[in-house]
């Protein structure tokens, strides 16, 4: 009788295959409150390190980071009509506090342009505190009716930047810098995915935005997921809140402003993207562990030689962990790092310690072979980066060979359904047929230039859009 998989196949039902791999790997569970979750410590691993490269990345902008309130006193939401109309449906309201009802009821942030630019208000005054450049690493909330572990929960992690300039020009500059030098960097040569840059349309565009820039991947099933956002307020928030500031000229000015943010929706997308029916491959330059030492046996000449392998190692720079626990079979442990996704791991039993080898079993293109114990050392870091290199490079196959390019909008709608995206002229698609594709729950991802940059203007002649169905 074959032995049951570990987990559902992904080509006979990929989204339980998705639930069961965050299971099985340990990265979150469901929490008692209908669409929030526990993130795990593996999970929460994950989130750490994506966090300490985005750190670094916004950090070199000249971003500071600061923290604001969680509660916001409703009345602020209702200063800018779009941005209320569009998150008013996700809103969750605190109405008593202290057993008393509240003199006015406070509103959980689902983002936090209202509360940060109450402050910007009082602390911009002259063209000298201009630009102001903010980061907060966040939770937020916006009641979710579909709950789906981190691509759809009430409650996530995310970290969100305001900006505050002197003029339109260095607002839009600084949002395009953060899309592609901060959140396309990250994206290509971190998590090894293959994204779209790209502009939304004005059906698309966060609410209370001029302009949104798009980072869209394609999952494992063909449909896209918007990876991360940067905005071009312009100058909505700033008559709402009076934020202005004395100009060299001696003139009163409102100054211009941007927001962009990322969330934990990536853990998401690094399953979906990147896992197979093993379980998750984490990109290496990513994963807290690059590499897992496995002692076969108990043998104390083998715990030893494990541990030592593993100091070698981890003085190389490579992220290591032993695993001595022979208390549990081996094969079991062997299956968990694999559903974990470690990127390789390295194996060391009694006849190992004879012949003066391990055994390397590298979890991204598969495959073992024995390696010799004291070329470990030299021959990881290559392998990392090759498997670096093969993920990114599977992702770009994946768009390319399931993306057609199609002149109508029943051609868009069929390949959209059939599970892959479209590219279609936005002259020919234009705001009906955007309505039209939504009749089937396929939307423009994104608006692109003929060349594949991101055009300066939504109705720039020759762009083209970029139309899937999206989680």
């Amino acid at each position: 009788m074959a032995k049951a998989p570990v987990l559902t196949p992904r080509g006979d039902d990929f989204p339980r295959w998705y639930q069961d791999l965050i299971t099985k790997a340990e990265l979150a569970d469901n929490g008692p409150v209908r669409g929030t979750m526990v993130i795990r410590p593996y999970g929460y691993g994950l989130w750490e390190r994506m966090q300490a490269e985005m750190d670094a990345r916004i950090k070199a902008t000249g971003t500071q980071n600061a923290y604001f309130p969680l509660l916001i006193p409703q009345s602020y939401l209702t200063k800018e009509a779009d941005h209320v109309e569009g998150f008013a449906p996700e809103l969750a309201v605190v109405t008593h506090g202290g057993g008393k009802e509240l003199e006015e009821p406070a509103v959980v942030r689902p983002t936090s342009e209202m509360i940060i630019n109450a402050s910007f208000s009082k602390w911009v005054q002259s063209y000298r505190d201009l630009p102001l450049l903010i980061n907060q690493w966040a939770n937020v909330v916006r009641w979710e009716l579909r709950p789906r572990l981190f691509l759809r929960t009430t409650e996530f992690l995310w970290q969100e930047g305001h900006t505050a300039h002197a003029t339109y020009e260095e607002a839009r500059d600084f949002a395009a810098h953060i899309h592609r030098q901060v959140y396309e960097d990250f994206m290509v040569n971190v998590l090894a995915m293959d994204v779209v840059p790209g502009r939304k349309t004005a059906r698309e565009r966060f609410a209370g935005a001029v302009n949104t820039l798009t980072l869209e991947g394609m999952m494992g099933d063909g449909k896209a997921l918007q990876m991360a956002t940067s905005h071009e307020l312009g100058q909505n928030f700033a008559k709402a809140f009076q934020t202005r500031y004395l100009s060299k000229d001696g003139t009163q000015e409102l100054v211009w402003q941007t927001s962009w943010g990322s969330t934990t929706r990536m853990i998401g997308a690094l399953v979906m993207m990147h896992g197979d029916d093993d379980g998750l491959r984490v990109p290496p330059r990513l994963a807290q562990i690059q590499a897992v030492i496995l002692a076969i046996k108990g043998d104390e000449a083998v715990l030893a030689k494990v541990r030592e392998v593993g100091d070698r190692l981890r003085a190389a720079g490579i992220r290591v962990h032993v695993d001595d626990r022979t208390d549990i079979p081996f094969g079991r442990r062997a299956v968990d790092w694999e559903l974990k996704g470690v990127p390789v791991r390295v194996e060391i039993g009694p006849r190992d310690l004879e012949n003066g080898t391990a055994m390397l079993a590298r979890r991204i293109p598969g495959g073992k072979a024995p390696v010799s114990l004291d070329e470990l050392a030299q021959l990881l870091p290559k392998v990392l980066e090759e498997d670096q290199e093969l993920l990114l490079t599977q992702s770009r196959e994946r768009r390319e060979s399931r993306t057609a390019e199609v002149t109508t909008i029943g051609e868009a709608v069929e390949a959209a359904t059939a599970g892959g995206w479209a590219r279609i002229p936005w002259a020919v698609l234009g705001e009906e047929g955007e309505a039209a594709l939504a009749e089937h729950a396929v939307t423009v991802r994104c608006l692109v230039a003929e060349d594949g940059s991101v055009p300066a203007d939504g109705d720039a002649p020759g762009n083209v859009a970029v139309v899937a169905r999206a989680y």
